[in-house]
């Protein structure tokens, strides 16, 4: 809305006052005051006179106000941090600036992954399940017949720090113009399904695409000319594991010295999240090249595991512009196939567990070693890679696995397998809404601490 200056004379003092350019000129404010022929005007004392001469200012005011907030109260029904796009009739774009409030930046000396799990059924979950259509069957818990929610209403809590809250519009604002990438395994892709499910709800329909294009899954949102990815990699290195859904295999092979069958699909991604870990684990040995294809042995996993890593950060401090991309590396999520290990005498696993451990707690499901040559390699490197450290948050988290309510090679557990929980159930993949939520929100409080007001 344009304004120009109207003049406005009362008592030879001149006031500027506002007034739409396509006004209809009889709603001037001129027009509007009474003449000094007036009778009335003849009969009230100069200070009334004033008084009702003023009334047109007052009113002009008024105006201004409310339009004012009109447009305020527009903005805040965005009910978010981050203000949407605004169009004209000349269909170009309009973008105001992003506000991101001091309260929104996690200080340097908060450890965001020193905290407890806080019981939280107001604010979340930040979706529901039932309203999201890209999840998978292998994380719809409460759909393939979980009794029980409360794994959905726990809330990540800091020491000392809170964490911004998750903004999908902000995080939208913050992918424009630019691709997510999650690389890894089946946790990996848990995490790209949350963030999708995270940012979808403020995506009109048809302005939102979801493609499957093996050994990557594509969510792309039009609008923002913005995607969020998912990169099937569950060693990071090149395996005999890396067809996108035929990939168990028992006697694993890995190429411990190479990814480029990999990385054209990561060269140029403005945001990558790295994690390996599950698939290393399946046992003490493992089979793997160095150097020559033809040389097979086998390797300590903790020796292997270290010059698969080594192999990766050659590739990041060759290919990663650190002026354009951003890098993450996921710690170890935590596997709970024992109940021993948290309730001394019992004989179970995760099944039927409905609170998250109080307390200390590290696990078997947690390889020190491992997260001991994450720690040096992410060291060892000349650019920054953010590591993000979920392994202990997520390790008091016993309630909140898919357990017998998902899916095996495709199908649902038959009832006779889920009254076998022992033998089939999930300890490793996590029920969502639910845990790798929380990552994301890490995720999101970090590409939020470093990001630059857009103007």
């Amino acid at each position: 809305m344009k304004y120009g200056p109207r003049t406005l004379e009362i008592q030879d003092t001149k006031f500027q006052a506002p007034l739409q350019e396509n006004a209809h000129p009889e709603i001037g404010f001129r027009h509007s005051l009474p003449s000094s022929s007036d009778p009335e005007m003849k009969t009230k004392s100069p200070l009334d006179r004033q008084i009702q001469s003023l009334f047109p200012l007052a009113l002009a005011s008024v105006l201004v106000i409310g339009t004012a907030r009109l447009v305020l109260d527009n903005l805040r029904s965005c009910k978010s941090d981050a203000f949407r796009l605004h169009g004209d009739p000349t269909g170009r774009e309009h973008r105001v600036p992003m506000l991101v409030l001091p309260r929104d930046r996690i200080k340097d000396e908060c450890n965001v992954f020193d905290g407890r799990w806080v019981w939280d059924n107001v604010s979340y979950p930040l979706y529901r399940e039932d309203q999201c259509h890209y999840l998978v069957k292998q994380v719809t818990c409460l759909k393939n017949g979980r009794p029980d929610s409360m794994y959905q209403n726990w809330r990540w809590q800091p020491n000392g720090c809170n964490l911004p809250r998750f903004d999908p519009l902000m995080m939208l604002e913050m992918l424009r113009n630019k691709r997510l990438m999650f690389v890894g395994d089946s946790i990996q892709r848990a995490q790209f399904d949350s963030m999708v499910c995270l940012v979808q709800s403020v995506i009109p329909e048809g302005k939102r695409s979801l493609r499957r294009v093996p050994p990557r899954k594509i969510f792309t949102i039009k609008d923002y000319n913005a995607s969020i990815e998912y990169y099937w990699a569950p060693f990071i290195v090149e395996s005999i594991s890396d067809h996108a859904t035929n990939h168990t295999v028992h006697k694993r092979l890995v190429k411990l010295d190479s990814v480029a069958n990999h990385s054209k699909y990561w060269d140029g991604v403005d945001v990558l999240v790295f994690e390996s870990y599950v698939w290393w684990m399946h046992k003490p040995l493992i089979n793997a090249t160095y150097g020559s294809r033809d040389n097979v042995r086998e390797y300590n996993v903790t020796d292997a595991y270290r010059l698969a890593l080594d192999t990766w950060a050659n590739w990041v401090e060759s290919s990663i512009d650190p002026q354009k991309q951003k890098v993450f590396f996921m710690s170890m999520s935590p596997t709970h196939l024992w109940s021993w290990e948290w309730r001394r005498g019992s004989d179970g696993n995760c099944f039927s567990e409905s609170n998250p451990i109080q307390g200390p707690y590290w696990g078997s499901g947690s390889n020190l070693e491992i997260m001991k040559i994450v720690n040096h390699a992410l060291q060892q490197l000349k650019i920054n890679v953010t590591l993000l450290n979920i392994t202990q948050m997520s390790e008091f988290r016993k309630d909140a696995h898919t357990s017998v309510f998902t899916e095996r090679k495709g199908k649902l557990l038959t009832k006779e397998q889920r009254s076998d929980p022992k033998t089939f159930g999930d300890c490793i993949h996590w029920c969502l809404p639910g845990v790798p939520d929380a990552w994301n929100e890490i995720l999101y409080a970090y590409l939020l601490k470093d990001h630059q007001t857009i103007l």
